[in-house]
């Protein structure tokens, strides 16, 4: 059995795997992550190795129990990958995305594939037929839309994240609204639209926190999968463990 910890910029998700099958998953914040790990080793004393991924902030010596009792990977861009990283700056690819581009190599094998991870950031991840990662982008998710049209004016409330009933918002809140999601819908559209125009075969994979909020408003055929992520991290420890 395989525990995967997948710490992200707000909180921490957590699974079980046995082979490829997902057993069980949960989410806590950062100062609960000691103790929801404690619990999963000892309710799954089959656990003998892990895979940490670190995009948020944690101390390395949080996790020195954890380490002592079953066998933890951190993922780094040293470690071997299954696919062939063409990033221009490989060791600042972000940990997330190699684990999302990962997940592809293992369920969409030689098709060229669009990730779109809409977290806090939304990132873009295109990986070729050829079993080649190119890069992608990053934007700003849904929830930091919301933080900059507060934090960086006077006068715009922080609203909770709520599909607009209009394109046109007749008050300040729905004008957000129809601001922050509609655009963030055109813009996935466009991105998927402009890769299409390259590769007509194109795979698309939507994942992360927003993805079942914003799956039914995009027009183009997309795969929804919240958890691929998560397994995308258990194939590299595979991948790593032969």
């Amino acid at each position: 059995m395989n525990l995967i910890i997948d710490i992200g910029n707000t909180l921490v998700k957590l699974a079980v795997f046995h082979q490829d099958n997902l057993l069980h998953k949960l989410v806590c914040k950062p100062e609960d992550i000691i103790t929801e790990v404690q619990k999963l080793i000892d309710e799954f004393p089959k656990l003998k190795k892990g895979i940490i991924s670190k995009v948020g902030k944690l101390k390395s010596s949080e996790l020195e129990k954890t380490k002592n009792q079953i066998e933890l990977l951190e993922l780094n861009s040293k470690l071997k990958l299954p696919f062939k990283n063409l990033y221009a700056t490989p060791d600042t690819l972000g940990v997330d995305r190699i684990a999302l581009v990962s997940a592809s190599v293992k369920q969409f094998p030689f098709n060229n594939v669009l990730i779109i991870d809409t977290g806090t950031c939304i990132t873009y991840d295109f990986i070729s037929s050829k079993n080649e990662y190119f890069g992608g982008a990053i934007s700003p998710g849904i929830r930091l839309r919301y933080y900059a049209l507060h934090n960086l004016t006077a006068n715009l409330p922080l609203l909770d994240t709520e599909m607009p009933n209009n394109l046109i918002g007749d008050t300040t809140s729905s004008s957000i609204h129809s601001g922050v999601v509609f655009g963030v819908v055109k813009e996935i559209d466009g991105v998927i639209e402009e890769y299409q125009k390259k590769y007509s075969d194109l795979t698309v994979i939507l994942t992360g926190g927003d993805a079942n909020f914003l799956s039914n408003q995009l027009k183009n055929s997309i795969f929804a999968n919240s958890n691929f992520l998560l397994e995308g991290l258990n194939f590299i420890l595979e991948f790593n463990s032969d």
